[in-house]
């Protein structure tokens, strides 16, 4: 603020003195000028100052005295603390700012922008330092830090995608580190205690920082910022933050910065221009104007509309004591401090620099509205717009800094060694020593060279800060990049919290020391145990960004063992400290350094069997580790508690899988503890879950162990360090053998035991031997839908699993758990449930007193027992028995068989089942029981014969038999089996899978049926035990036939039947007693071919039939089975063999068969037949026959019953259908893509192969037909092979969905897999083709003559083809479907052809005779003239011979000029000129309105002249003597043309004859050229005519052949120099005869022909030979402003001519190119005309511009492949290494389709012009990618061929032949192989290529 705010009071006692200081200053005009137009009152008095110039300055004098007093009186009062050395006044304190608003004496100091001084609503120009997710770190100027939130980041614009996007981290991708930004202060968190950790929230919002922009402000040539709303085609739409206007800017050309512009990014740009209308502004964004912009003087500027880093001109003011002042718009001053002046190492002198009105150029720094003051910057990278570049970074050391300046009392300004340029760095006096300096200058001088760290750096200014202590250099941490895990430092606590204690190091570097870090032990009050100012030691565990964490246990810091900070130093046997971070039943996790973490397995953690892990460890605690295995790839270490292997050596060890016996140990809380018999000193843990397969058994198995219990047989699961895993489930044990240990033992689909280790929600985990586990997906559990895994299984439960698959690679097992493919085939599950029982009783029996299980001995099954009726129950019957006591039985109502008992009653009832636990008997009174066991007892004798008697057999395992249910129990079922004299047996209610499943419900006295799996016998304690069906899930059991009913019929059974019903394809019967079957129509005969089988049979009739199969229920009896039975002859006369024909054995190597069948289904396209009883077939329409009538009667021909023959074409296996076609196939079946689609449809359809097609569409034009010969296959017929014959519109007669037959012509298959086939409709053979040949070449047109190939073609030859399409410059036609010809303008027509495109009409038939053919360019040229298709060929009616001055002849006006008239002469080629003076015999006027091209005129030959070739012609009345005359000569014409009409038929059209320019019939020629070099330039050889040629001629071959297409490449260079030298010589000729001599001749030239580029640059030429170069330049401007702007090339001739002009005569030449050059790209093809300036270039040999030109070049054209190549040709040219470097970047830009032919191009221009081993390595890589691209071979053989090694050639050979290719195009392989070896002249190696082409064809064939 100004000396005026210091003592208000003082002012209001003056006020007249303070009016007049407020209006004083520095001058009074000056005061003025400073005053603001806001500051300006809206009404002001008037008048001017009323004091004199001396008056003033004595008022001034009188001010500066009083300030004087009070600044001393200011300066008694300080207390005596404060620092004696300031020297500043307190009006001048650096702390405070001061605005353009100052009065009185100019201040000392710079405005410094200060934490203090800092306020809300400044604006400030900083530079990004970080971008980070949430938010931006902005560099302010004095070395300041603010921060930007996301939100603050831009303004919101309307789209919500931008909106999105910045809440998903979008910040980095629209702002950069680097980058310069205006931002303002929008919030300051301030720290009372500490002004250091005030905080600076700033915002970059420009609706902040231009809130009072205003449209009308805005004017050309400002620079403004804007937001990219949305990106265009052709440029930004802009967005400024405010509502009012908006902006656009265009795409730059080239872009310097590879940041990719997205919306919402902030641009800057000047202002090009204001549309007032539509309120936009449009900004340019080139960088150079963008940086040498300044703003302009406005009137009125508020400071509002100042920001930051806007570019202004100033004039030095004042010089300051650390700065300098300056003035700016008029009205602004401002100060630039010591910091940011122009010269970057100010001396001790650098005010001399800046004298009083020096001009300089400035950038604003920072704006205080407050205040109005505003900071600017003249360091130079500032005002250049860029940041300055950051050499140093943090804890740098420099030895040899120079001393620049030294600050009395501030600090030194020190230059850095830094390259490549130095950098300054400022060390603050603090800083300058570690003792107190008070005087710096006597400590160091200007030029002192000192060592200095660097502490910081100031991004904005550019400007390092240092210290010279001496501490700074001393200790291990300087900065964050100093610390490493696992170093020991110390630290000092400088606050303590409950989440731990932060520590500082001594170079004030902080770290966090987490609260289970601060000590070994849990510290339950942390500020007891670390005071704040206490130093202690640490160790650093990790350090992540800026985050440092260290740690305080003493374990850790005092470790001298090796530190594991990194996966790969966790190498194999490495001990270790570390910390436990958490505990699970498996084993424990430890953390390590760095992040680092390893696994403990249980086994590796040293505890006793049985005992839990966090008996021994917990939590954090230290522990010393050994590294087993560590795969870093995977992030895995394997850890040990144990420094040494657990593992027992010896040959004893006992393996996983192997079985051992155990004594029970000790039993705890999750385990029982064994001591292994035999084993040593290992022990075992059985968890309880592995007791038993039952888990309810399992359970109170646990409950009854006792120590010194033994175990005769448990499997050990897994060896963990000393203790062995086992498990004495039985399932596991009998099938020890048989369990896997190891992936490779496992068969897929196979049946293997298990238990489940683990179960989540995806699915379940199956364990096997070890650590082998299969993994079972929650679609496979289990056939129901639950939705809850643990509801239906349970841990350690031990289950059958069935294997799906197992990948070998990842050694993954996929299993299946369902219970219908993996229910049990045995008795085993019930079986170990008696088992366990049984030994669950003995151990009750341990505990108790009583005799043990000795009662159990007079309970066995069946035995009928005597007892006493203890009580009656509402459910039933309770027995006791006098001699045990503690043992009842117990009799259901149902087994109570009606008989009433009463208490104390006696009863004798039979033992059903005895449950050993509970001590219970189920008895029954029932007879059957009790009856059976008295016969039991009678004689042996008797028994057999009552069996005998009876029927019955013994029981046998796997028989099948009918149970019922007599007692449900709570896991099984006691079942009786009726047949078997009522035999008891047992059956589980549930299986392995099924345990905690839902059980069906059974009820006594309900029939079962169910499998005999184990006899009585002690291994099933006596127990019959069964197989319930409903349990195994309907699996196949080998069950014997007694187990069918009796009255059951066996397949192969013969039988009489009777004829029920009759149906087309079947025979409804009935036998036996009421069984019902059918007779199919295949059953009915042995070959299926008889028409209509069943015509013989009548209802009720009787015949002989065998059964062959059980097939399914009627549709209307739900009850009953329908049979299928055959009456086959030879299935009657043969054996009893049922075979269902090789059709129902395998549906593999079926192609080609022939098979026959009954058509049961039809409809529009398909016919169904049915082959056999189960297979089926389908024939397509198309596949039927050939012929269009049948095609059309296709559901006539194929009725219901119809029986058909046909030839398999493909097999559908799951869905036993047949493909058939009625035309037998190939050999075997062709090529099959992985779908099977298109090639198998297409494998019956081969080339010659008549076959039915049906017209899809007729395609426009001359396109053909497109014809269906699929179900989903088209083919395509030529416009050439519609018909037999030419005639015009073949297409006429055809229609859409009209039958055709069809000749398949070519059948090509793409890489892809698609198929084209080409047909013809055409009927002729080949004979008629060879003999259409011979008539050809003898020049006799036939009507149905076909050229197929371009070798058939010869000059003079007649040939017919319709029109193909019409240029302007002539035409192509089409000769057959590979062979298309061109007709020039000039060879169409005889005479004049007044429009083009009516005459010759796509489609049109004409007649031709061949003029050149070019079998290798493939061209063809033909002409329609009849004077070309005489045979006098040397006629004089084209000569100027058969011309007679004097005659009256008739002709055609070719085109109207305005001197005359040209004019065709009839039955010639020549062309005359009418002057038009000699058009009437008055004078004519305006003749364009009189004649027009091709009116028929009669004139008279005045004039010939053979020397420059030109006749003058009249038509005077006054030529002609009489009218007579004239009307004879019609007459005669007349009739002439009549007669010519005759002879031309229907399909001729007669050619005329174009000429351009009747004197100048070669100018003509040469002038359809489309590109021509000018001034002496090679010519381009090819013409927009030749490359529509190629265009044609290449969609041709390419259906051809896929090989054809670089491999002509030297012969194609050839023709075309070849041509050149035509046109050269037709050019030189032209010069010689006819080419104008003078000025005037060129203009009547050039304006007959004013498009004619050739004309116009030898008229430039001429001009030059006169040395007239401005002439020569004034008619290329005239060429270019007369040339039609569609003809672009011939404007592109003229921009070249004009090149070479300059590029000869231009002063300087460089310049004046450049300047054509961007003139040529506003109107032409910018690439053809940087092209056209590169060969210039190239040609004069100007290397640099051309090497500057190709770099703008791939910028600019960076997705040209052309331009890609012209820059890689130009570096090999010139030796230039880096190649590799150019192709690297060519394929980043380039689109991947051109990568081939990019490559391709470049391989060869490396083995033309550079190194051909590169070009070797280009081509393999693109074989090893596309190694069936036959066009890549041919160009890699022809590149080897043209180097010449004959071995590299011929290895190169030899592996393209091993390739497997079609056989088109092996044999193009095959034939270049043969041609190279004929040209190298050895006869053997020869006959080696054609013997390896035969075994080739051997093996296809084969």
């Amino acid at each position: 603020m100004g000396p005026k705010s210091r003592n208000p009071s003082k002012h209001q006692q003056n006020p007249a003195k303070k009016r007049n200081i407020s209006n004083g200053g520095v001058s009074s005009q000056h005061a003025s000028s400073l005053q603001l137009e806001d500051d300006v009152p809206d009404f002001p008095r008037g008048g001017g100052s009323s004091l004199s110039r001396g008056e003033f300055d004595e008022v001034r004098a009188e001010v500066d005295m009083e300030f004087e007093a009070e600044h001393r009186l200011l300066k008694k009062r300080k207390k005596e603390s404060r620092v004696q050395n300031r020297n500043q006044s307190s009006e001048d304190d650096i702390g405070s700012l001061f605005g353009d608003g100052i009065s009185g004496k100019l201040p000392r100091f710079a405005n410094k922008i200060t934490l203090k001084n800092v306020t809300v609503g400044m604006k400030l120009w900083g530079v990004i330092a970080e971008v980070n997710e949430k938010d931006i770190v902005v560099s302010l100027p004095g070395g300041l830090r603010g921060l930007v939130r996301a939100a603050e980041a831009f303004d919101p614009i309307v789209d919500n995608k931008v909106k999105e996007d910045v809440e998903n981290n979008f910040l980095s991708s629209i702002y950069h580190v680097g980058q310069l930004v205006s931002c303002v202060v929008v919030r300051l968190d301030d720290d009372k205690k500490e002004v250091a950790k005030r905080k600076i929230w700033l915002s970059l919002r420009l609706s902040l920082l231009q809130k009072r922009l205003t449209f009308d402000v805005i004017q050309e040539g400002m620079v403004l910022s804007a937001y990219v709303k949305s990106i265009e085609d052709h440029g930004f739409i802009l967005h400024f933050g405010l509502p009012t206007f908006a902006g656009f800017m265009s795409k730059p050309n080239q872009t310097g910065s590879n940041i990719k512009t997205r919306v919402g990014q902030l641009l800057q740009g000047v202002v090009k221009s204001v549309d007032k209308t539509r309120k936009v502004v449009h900004l340019s964004s080139d960088p150079d104007l963008i940086s040498k912009s300044v703003t302009k003087d406005l009137k009125g500027i508020s400071i509002d509309l100042l920001v930051p880093g806007m570019m202004v001109n100033a004039r030095v003011r004042s010089t300051l004591e650390n700065g300098i002042m300056l003035s700016f718009l008029t009205y602004f001053t401002g100060t630039v401090d010591i910091f940011n002046l122009g010269n970057t190492f100010p001396t001790s002198n650098w005010n001399n620099v800046y004298a009083e009105n020096k001009k300089v150029n400035a950038r604003i720094l920072f704006i205080d509205p407050s205040t109005r003051a505003v900071g600017l910057t003249l360091n130079p990278h500032l005002v250049g717009n860029k940041a300055p570049s950051s050499l140093v970074k943090l804890g740098d050391i420099f030895d040899q800094s120079k001393v620049i300046r030294v600050d009395k009392g501030s600090g030194l300004l020190l230059e850095l060694p830094t390259l490549p340029i130095s950098t300054p760095a400022y060390v603050n006096v603090t800083d300058a020593a570690d003792k107190d300096l008070r005087k710096l200058e006597k400590s160091f001088k200007e030029g002192n060279l000192v060592r200095v760290r660097v502490l910081g750096f100031r991004h904005l200014e550019g400007l390092a800060t240092g210290t010279l202590k001496a501490s700074a250099f001393e200790g291990s941490v300087f900065t964050h990049s100093d610390v490493k895990p696992g170093m020991v430092v110390k630290a000092k606590v400088v606050a303590v919290d409950i989440f731990g204690a932060i520590v500082q190091f001594a170079s004030g570097v902080k770290a966090l020391c987490p609260l289970r870090h601060m000590s070994e032990f849990e510290i339950a009050k942390p500020r007891k145990k670390f005071q704040v100012g206490v130093e202690c030691v640490f160790r650093v565990l990790g350090c992540k960004s800026k985050r440092i964490t260290v740690t305080h246990k003493k374990t850790l810091v005092k470790s001298k063992l090796e530190i594991l900070s990194s996966y790969a130093d966790a190498t194999e046997g490495l001990v270790t400290h570390g910390w436990i971070t958490k505990i699970e039943n498996h084993g424990c996790f430890v953390r390590f350094f760095n992040g680092v973490q390893g696994f403990v397995p249980r086994s590796e953690l040293g505890l006793d069997p049985g005992s839990e892990i966090s008996s021994m460890y917990h939590v954090e605690q230290v522990v010393k580790c050994r590294v087993m295995s560590c795969i870093p790839a995977l992030r895995r270490i394997n850890l040990s508690l144990s420094m040494t292997s657990s593992r027992v050596a010896g040959d004893n060890v006992v393996k996983p899988g192997s079985l051992v016996a155990g004594v029970v140990d000790r039993i705890t809380a999750h385990a029982v503890v064994l001591n292994v018999c035999d084993a040593g000193p290992l022990k075992g843990t059985i968890s309880p879950e592995h007791l038993a397969d039952h888990h309810g058994l399992s359970a109170l198995m646990y409950s009854l162990l006792k120590p010194g219990y033994q175990f005769d047989q448990l499997l050990v699961l897994d060896i963990e360090g000393n203790n062995l895993v086992l498990s004495a489930k039985l399932s596991l044990v009998n099938s020890a053998q048989q369990l896997p240990v190891d992936v490779s033992q496992i068969c897929p689909h196979s049946v293997v035991h298990g238990y489940l280790c683990n179960i989540i929600e995806t699915g379940c985990f199956v364990r096997f031997i070890g650590r082998l586990t299969g993994f079972a997906p929650k679609s496979k559990v289990t056939d129901e839908r639950k939705s809850d895994l643990r509801e239906m299984f349970y841990i350690g439960q031990s289950v059958r699993s069935n294997i799906i698959d197992v990948n070998s690679e990842t050694d993954r097992i996929t299993l299946s758990l369902k219970q219908s493919l993996c229910c049990s085939t045995d008795a085993s599950f019930i079986q170990g449930y008696f088992l366990l029982e049984d030994k669950i009783a003995k151990l009750q029996s341990l505990d108790s007193k009583d005799s043990g299980l000795r009662w159990v001995d007079e309970f066995d099954i069946g035995n009928v027992i005597e007892g006493k009726v203890h009580e009656t129950k509402d459910f039933g019957v309770v027995i006791s028995f006098e001699k045990y006591i503690d043992v009842f039985g117990f009799i259901s109502h149902y087994q109570l068989a009606g008989n009433m008992l009463e208490r104390g009653s006696i009863i004798r009832a039979s033992v059903l089942d005895v449950s050993k636990i509970e001590r219970l008997v189920d008895l029954s009174l029932k007879l059957e029981f009790v009856d059976r066991s008295k016969g039991e007892r009678s004689t042996v004798l008797t028994h057999k014969k009552k069996r005998k008697r009876e029927g019955h057999d013994e029981l046998e395992v796997n028989h099948t038999v009918n149970a019922v249910v007599e007692i449900v129990k709570e896991n099984y079922l006691v079942l009786s089996i009726p047949s078997y004299n009522f035999t008891v047996g047992y059956a589980s209610l549930s299986d392995y899978n099924t345990q905690k499943h839902s059980q069906k419900q059974f009820t006594v006295g309900q029939s079962v049926v169910a499998t005999i799996m184990a006899l009585p016998a002690p291994s099933t304690l006596g127990r019959l035990l069964l197989l319930l069906k409903s349990v195994s899930d309907g699996v196949e059991t080998s069950s014997s036939k007694r187990a069918k009913k009796k009255s059951s019929y066996d397949i192969g059974s013969m039988v009489q039947v009777e004829i029920i019903e009759i149906k087309p394809l079947e025979l409804r019967v009935k036998f036996g007693s009421g069984f019902h079957g059918r007779i199919h129509v295949t059953e009915a005969t042995d070959d299926n071919s008889t028409e209509n089988p069943f015509s013989n049979c009548r209802i009720g009739q009787t015949l002989t039939a065998r059964i062959v199969s059980k097939g399914n229920k009627l549709e209307n009896n739900k009850g009953r089975h329908q049979w299928e039975l055959s009456i086959k002859p030879s299935l009657l006369k043969g054996p009893n063999v049922i075979d269902g024909g090789l059709l129902t054995k395998d549906f593999t190597n079926l192609y080609g068969q022939r098979v026959s069948g009954f058509v049961y289904k039809v409809d529009r396209d398909w016919a169904w037949l049915t082959i056999s009883r189960d297979v089926k077939a389908q024939l397509y329409i198309l596949d039927s026959t050939c012929e269009p009538a049948e095609l059309a009667e296709f559901q006539k021909r194929c009725y219901v019953g119809k029986a058909l023959s046909g030839y398999i074409l493909s097999a559908n296996k799951e869905k036993k259908l047949l493909r058939l076609v009625v035309q037998p196939l190939a050999t075997g079946p062709m090529e099959v893509g992985e779908n099977g689609s298109s090639s198998l449809r297409a494998c019956h359809i081969c080339e010659g192969s008549v076959i039915g097609g049906r017209i899809s569409k007729i395609l426009l034009g001359v396109g053909g037909l497109l014809v269906q010969i699929d179900q989903h296959l088209y083919g395509k017929v030529h416009f050439t092979e519609l018909a037999d014959s030419w005639i015009s519109n073949p297409l006429s007669g055809y229609h859409e969905g009209q039958f055709v037959k069809c000749k398949v012509l070519e059948v090509n298959r793409s890489v892809e897999g698609k198929v084209h086939v080409d047909l013809s409709l055409r009927s002729i053979s080949d004979d008629l083709i060879s003999q259409g040949f011979t008539e050809l070449s003898s020049g006799i047109p036939s009507s149905s003559q076909r050229v197929d190939k371009i070798e058939d073609l010869h000059p003079h030859m007649f040939v017919q083809g319709y029109v193909k399409n019409v240029t302007p410059k002539g035409c192509f036609i089409m000769l057959s479907r590979n062979v298309d010809a061109k007709i020039l303008l000039s060879n169409l027509s005889d005479g004049y052809v007044k429009d083009l495109e009516n005459e010759f009409p796509v489609g049109r038939l004409v007649i031709g005779k061949v003029l050149s053919v070019d079998p290798l360019s493939k061209r063809v040229e033909v002409t329609l003239k009849t004077s070309s298709a005489t045979s006098a060929p040397n006629s004089g009616i084209n000569t100027l011979d058969s011309v007679t001055v004097g005659n009256i002849i008739s002709g055609k006006i070719r085109r109207v000029e305005s001197y005359g008239l040209f004019i065709a002469i009839d039955h010639t080629n020549l062309v005359g000129l009418c002057h038009v003076s000699e058009i009437s015999d008055d004078h004519a006027d305006h003749i364009e309105t009189k004649y027009k091209a091709g009116d028929e005129v009669a004139v008279k030959v005045l004039k010939v002249d053979k020397e420059r070739n030109r006749i003058s012609l009249g038509m005077k009345n006054s030529y002609f003597e009489d009218d007579k005359a004239v009307q004879t000569y019609s007459r005669e014409r007349h009739d002439n043309e009549k007669n010519d009409s005759l002879v031309v038929t229907e399909s001729t059209v007669l050619p005329q004859n174009e000429i351009e320019n009747g004197l100048h019939p070669i100018l003509a020629d040469v002038e359809a050229r489309a590109f021509i070099q000018p001034l002496e330039v090679p010519l381009d050889d090819i013409e927009s005519f030749d490359i529509e040629d190629d265009a044609s001629q290449s969609m041709a071959n390419a259906t051809n052949s896929d090989t054809i297409g670089e491999k002509n490449k030297k012969e194609k260079k050839k023709a075309r120099e070849e041509r050149e030298r035509e046109i050269r010589a037709a050019e030189e000729r032209l010069l010689e005869k006819d080419i104008p001599r003078t000025a005037d001749e060129f203009e009547k030239l050039i304006r007959s022909s004013p498009n004619s580029s050739f004309i116009w640059i030898k008229y430039m030429a001429h001009m030059l030979s006169l040395a007239d170069v401005e002439k020569a330049r004034s008619i290329a401007e005239r060429a270019l402003r007369t040339i039609n702007i569609r003809e672009e090339s011939e404007k592109l001739n003229i921009w070249v001519a004009y090149f070479n002009l300059e590029n000869e005569y231009g002063i300087p030449p460089q310049e004046a190119v450049t300047k054509i050059f961007q003139r040529a790209l506003q109107y032409c093809d910018p690439k053809r005309v940087h092209l056209a300036l590169l060969g210039m270039y190239d040609r004069t040999e100007q290397h640099k511009l051309a090497d500057e030109l190709l770099d703008k070049m791939v910028r600019k054209f960076k997705h040209s492949c052309k331009v890609w190549l012209r820059r890689i040709q130009w570096l090999l040219r010139q030796n230039h290494d880096g190649i590799q470097s150019v192709v690297n970047r060519a394929l980043l830009s380039l689109p991947r389709h051109k990568h081939i032919k990019f490559i391709s191009q470049t391989a060869i221009l490396e083995f033309k012009c550079g190194v051909p081993d590169r070009g070797r390595s280009m081509f393999e890589g693109m074989l090893r990618e596309y190694p069936k691209r036959t066009d890549l071979w041919s160009i890699y053989l022809d590149q080897e061929i043209r180097v010449g090694d004959a071995d590299v050639i011929r290895a190169l050979f030899e592996r393209a032949i091993s390739l497997s290719l079609p056989p088109k195009k092996m044999k193009f392989l095959f034939k270049k192989y043969l041609e190279y070896e004929k040209s190298m002249g050895d006869e053997e190696r020869v006959e080696s290529v054609k013997r390896k082409a035969f075994e080739y064809v051997d093996s296809i064939l084969s």
